[in-house]
């Protein structure tokens, strides 16, 4: 396995125990550390994610990297979820999205243009690489096509990245050209 995947498959893993911990926090209010290591363990056992050995060395290395972030905030016994550990979640969640398609094509397409000024970069190019996860096409820079409905995605990526007033969405009839977007698609 080259470098590059083992890059990403260490970063796939610390997204899945962020979201596995994250969520647990949230799913639960307050979260007692003794009542969390199973649950958490559980979990993350079922998805490959740590060595039995080590399990509940990597969780309490995990709360504590997440508490020193500002995602988590120790409580008494617990920790508890904060502001930023909810947007995080939110992201992690985002990411792994998926559109469900309806059985037949309305026909119709759903364009997404924004223009996210230049200090915003990296929201920006983070808009756009959620866009290419969930199956969007690029047609121009920042114009984004979809064939299915998508609306309230697109209201929860306004809210998570904050670019509401940055981001228009369009249903629109007819796209010239649309006959690649079409055979990408699959709707040919």
């Amino acid at each position: 396995m080259g470098k590059m995947e083992q890059e990403i498959r260490k970063r796939t893993k610390k997204d899945q125990l962020k979201k596995i911990i994250l969520g647990t926090v949230k799913t639960t209010g307050l979260l007692a550390v003794a009542l969390a290591a199973p649950n958490v363990i559980g979990a993350m056992s079922k998805l490959g994610l740590i060595p039995s050995k080590r399990q509940g060395e990597v969780i309490r290395r995990s709360f504590d990297k997440h508490v020193a972030s500002g995602l988590l905030v120790r409580r008494d016994s617990g920790y508890e979820l904060t502001e930023k550990g909810e947007a995080v979640l939110r992201r992690l969640e985002l990411h792994e999205y998926r559109l469900r398609k309806p059985k037949r094509w309305d026909g119709k397409w759903r364009v997404l243009m924004f223009d996210i000024p230049e200090r915003r970069k990296v929201t920006r190019e983070k808009v756009r690489q959620t866009l290419q996860e969930i199956g969007f096409i690029r047609m121009q820079d920042s114009v984004w096509v979809y064939p299915y409905d998508c609306e309230d995605l697109i209201a929860l990526i306004k809210i998570d990245f904050q670019i509401g007033q940055d981001v228009l969405y369009l249903i629109a009839d007819a796209v010239e050209g649309d006959f690649t977007l079409k055979k990408h698609f699959k709707l040919v």
